[in-house]
């Protein structure tokens, strides 16, 4: 990094900062979003570009411990900060939601994800499947404060005309309003549509049909280099949200991104996961004597078939493709970013929603009728495996691979399901590849790029009150003023399909009830288990419950979660009788 951009970023961050002073006393006052001339001068405030990976893994990147080519990421690192102890929520749409409100989930419509509402939680506030009106997006009070917003990717957070991201501040946007797509457009034909699965898109509010045979991470990356040349004379400064869907399921790549992970993995998911171990260490993201939490619900690789082992390890390929193809395409955009001169004004930061998704996928799961099933042709035989009608997901083997040395994955709160990569590069950053081992939130990114770009969060937006905004902003932090953000006895607390964790501090208890089948997203739960604790710095792969030698502090923690509960409106089925009394019941 030369020094006329660390020049810039000191120049940037002094007047974010001064910005930021001169507003704050007149946030909580302003019930309405000021007018786009009462901002600050524009040339006085960097950009903002978000990427948003979807179930990526903690290690899948090179400058994680991943061994998958991600130069473009990695080269972000390097000059920028990686956080290594930043976490979300335990799936996507939660976690979108409170990135981009800095609330709590449960407050701002998505308690649970819309597509697993239970019939207790359906129609409750909090519940409503959808960013609800007590949320303002980072991209209403951005675009009222004087930014251009943009966004390309993934949406999830409402499917109405209301709901769009045209309709939530998006002044140009592409999105995919579901969880998930067929990665080549292959859900746009007739058959996904009689069978209730075709994905839906919006352009600047307005239905669309996805061009099919594109490859999506390839789409979106085009499209956010679209809306950034046609903003490169704009006076404004920008916020783009660029939000891919790799490497969600459907695992599919095109072949020539395939070819080069051929045999790469063909030693299993045990070898993998003590690979990835020995680079987190080698790079110093994890102590040295940190020891993996043991694999869950696995077979040993040593114990399957050689046909099994060959399909497993295409699955691992295809899915190295899909990370490989995201980074290429974020190569693309910072690319456009040069070539337009904004590179050197614009923050870049990167993140993962959530853990790697462990889920066993063997066909297009949300469809039960032979007969639909069958007209959507899928094709997982060996040598269809990756192309658009192929439909699967790569399992708890790779998964936890991923997630290494954490326990479990997506959709759990312990850490495999909430701990994932994040990087941060450009003005008021004092990179140079430094970690941040600091306790962080994705509620902390809305206050991070409000306070830099000199924007107050009101109290109430377009009459009416926003819910509390809970993270800090990082400026300090990544300017390298402060080493952490957090007192050690301040709570974060989760809770996603009745798995709820608490933290303060290293300190964290984890509860995770027993759900029929072992269902991954089951939207009944009884709830028999008793809360574990764990001391995270001593134990960051949750190996060794510390409940029964330390149960006033357990007691704390759980008397903790439990206010937080009480103050967002978390919604939980009643204890079962075998439960009352001990610790966990409500």
């Amino acid at each position: 990094m030369g020094e006329r951009r660390r020049t810039v970023r000191r120049r940037l961050l002094a007047r974010a900062f001064i910005a930021a002073l001169g507003l704050a006393g007149a946030a909580e006052a302003r019930a309405e979003p000021p007018p786009a001339a009462a901002a600050p001068t524009a040339a006085k405030r960097p950009n903002f570009l978000i990427i948003v990976a979807d179930d990526l893994g903690y290690s899948d990147l090179g400058a994680f411990g991943g061994e998958i080519e991600t130069p473009n990421l990695d080269a972000l690192a390097k000059s920028g900060v990686r956080l290594s102890g930043f976490h979300t929520a335990p799936t996507c749409s939660p976690t979108r939601a409170m990135l981009l409100t800095g609330s709590d989930n449960h407050q701002v419509g998505l308690g649970s994800m819309a597509e697993v509402l239970t019939a207790a939680q359906t129609g409750k506030p909090g519940y409503e499947g959808y960013l609800n009106t007590r949320s303002a997006t980072l991209a209403e009070l951005l675009r009222d404060g004087g930014y251009r917003t943009v966004m390309a990717g993934k949406w999830h957070l409402g499917l109405a005309d209301d709901q769009s991201p045209a309709a939530r501040g998006f002044e140009r946007s592409y999105a995919l309003l579901q969880g998930l797509q067929n990665h080549f457009g292959e859900d746009q034909d007739e058959a996904y549509r009689a069978a209730g699965v075709a994905s839906t898109f919006r352009e600047d509010g307005k239905v669309v049909t996805y061009p099919k045979g594109v490859y999506s991470a390839d789409f979106y990356g085009d499209r956010m280099v679209k809306f950034l040349d046609e903003g490169k004379d704009d006076a404004r400064p920008f916020f783009a949200y660029l939000t891919f869907t790799e490497p969600h399921w459907p695992l599919q790549a095109p072949p020539e991104t395939i070819a080069k992970y051929k045999g790469r993995y063909d030693a299993g998911y045990e070898a993998l996961r003590d690979q990835r171990l020995a680079r987190l260490k080698a790079l110093g993201l994890i102590a040295q004597d940190v020891q993996p939490h043991p694999l869950v619900d696995v077979p040993a690789w040593s114990a399957l078939t050689a046909e099994q082992k060959r399909a497993e390890a295409r699955k691992m390929e295809i899915y190295a493709a899909m990370v490989d193809r995201l980074d290429q395409n974020v190569g693309k955009v910072v690319a456009a970013l040069k070539a337009n001169g904004q590179y050197d004004n614009t923050v870049i930061i990167f993140l993962s929603d959530n853990g790697a998704e462990g889920s066993r996928i063997d066909t297009v799961r949300a469809v039960s009728d032979p007969a639909k099933l069958a007209a959507l042709k899928v094709d997982n035989s060996f040598d269809n495996l990756g192309r658009a009608n192929s439909h699967f997901g790569y399992g708890p083997g790779w998964a936890q691979a991923a997630t290494t040395p954490s326990r479990l994955m997506k959709g759990y709160t312990t850490e495999g399901g909430i701990h994932t990569p994040a990087i941060i590069e450009g003005p008021g950053v004092a990179g140079g590849g430094r970690i941040v081992d600091a306790l962080a939130h994705v509620t902390d990114i809305e206050p991070t790029v409000l306070s830099l770009a000199g924007v107050a969060r009101p109290a109430s937006y377009r009459g009416l009150p926003l819910a509390p905004a809970i993270g800090h902003s990082w400026a300090g932090l990544l300017a390298g003023k402060e080493a952490t953000v957090r007192g050690s006895d301040e709570t974060v607390a989760w809770e996603l399909f009745f798995r709820r964790a608490v933290r303060q501090g290293n300190w964290k208890a984890v509860y995770l009830p027993a759900a029929p089948g072992g269902a991954a997203y089951s939207r009944e739960a009884v709830l028999p288990a008793n809360w574990e604790l764990f001391d995270l710095k001593n134990d960051p792969a949750e190996s060794r419950d510390l409940a029964a030698s330390e149960p006033a502090r357990l007691q704390t923690l759980i008397e903790a979660w439990n206010r937080y509960a009480a103050e967002n409106g978390v919604i939980l089925p009643p204890p079962v009788p075998s439960a009352a009394g001990k610790a966990g019941g409500r």
